[in-house]
This record gives structure tokens, C-alpha cells and sequence, in this order.
């Protein structure tokens, strides 16, 4: 599977890839630190795409909510599944990612294990919400 992930935290970056890295499905990490560089890399890489994104949604020079958009306004990449990352409780911003295409909102944690935990469940919910004909909305609280 596929993963690009755009994060700007370099410690965070590291957790996820250890994450990735625990799980018995093979993963193949792709990340980028900005959300410039996500949608340079899609657009770059548009025969080789990823199987699904993660998305900080505080990001500099364009954020993760800006990068839904763009992701769901093209063709060749709306129906790759979006996982929205942020620490942000904010019921606003939430219901927000979701308006804009998202599938997975993912509550960050300060602990590795529960991040883990987030990112194993996050991965099949969403392959599986890519085949299915309704589009299904979670919150993981990690």
C-alpha cells in the first residue's frame, strides 16, 4: 500500500513511519513537509499515486484543508481516500474537512501507541470506504 503523508512535524513524521513500519500490511511511505509539496508530489507522481493520504490540516504555505480541495477538485485524485490529521477538537473545523471530501479525521494523540492504534484503523476503513458506493465519515479519537 501506498502512503503519502504531508506533515510538517518532523518528530510526528518519525512516529508515523514507525507505525507503518509495526503493521502487518506492507506499506510504502512517501512524505512530504508542506502542503505545496503534497500537491507538487501528486501532480508529479500522477501515474504512480498513493493508495490513500494523510493530511495535517496546519501545515505552512497551504494547509490540509486548501490540499482537500485541490485533491477533490481533480479527476485522477478524488477518489483516493483522505485522512485529516490535527489536534484540533474544534467541532467547526471538523465537520468542515468532512464538507470538503474527507474520510477519516484522526484526533492526534501525544502518545505513540494510541497514534498507532489510530493509523491501523484508519488504513482499512478507508481502503474499504474507496470501493464502497456511500461515503462513510469517521472520527478516531487517538
Amino acid at each position: 500500500m501506498n502512503v503519502l503523508l504531508a506533515e510538517d512535524d518532523r518528530d510526528d513524521c518519525n512516529f508515523f513511519k514507525i507505525a507503518l513500519e509495526v503493521m502487518p500490511l506492507p506499506t510504502h511511505l512517501t512524505t512530504v513537509h508542506d502542503g505545496e509539496q503534497a500537491m507538487k508530489h501528486l501532480s508529479e507522481n500522477s501515474e504512480h499515486l498513493p493508495d490513500i493520504i494523510f493530511l495535517d490540516v496546519n501545515m505552512p504555505r497551504k494547509d490540509g484543508l486548501e490540499c482537500l480541495v485541490e485533491i477533490k477538485e481533480n479527476e485522477k485524485l478524488k477518489n483516493i481516500p483522505v485522512v485529516m490529521l490535527s489536534t484540533s477538537r474544534d467541532q467547526d473545523k471538523i465537520r468542515n474537512s468532512f464538507e470538503l471530501g474527507a474520510n477519516i479525521y484522526i484526533r492526534k494523540p501525544g502518545d505513540f501507541s494510541e497514534l498507532a492504534q489510530a493509523i491501523h484503523h484508519a488504513l482499512p476503513i478507508a481502503i474499504d470506504n474507496k470501493f464502497s458506493k456511500g461515503k462513510l465519515k469517521y472520527i478516531l479519537n487517538a
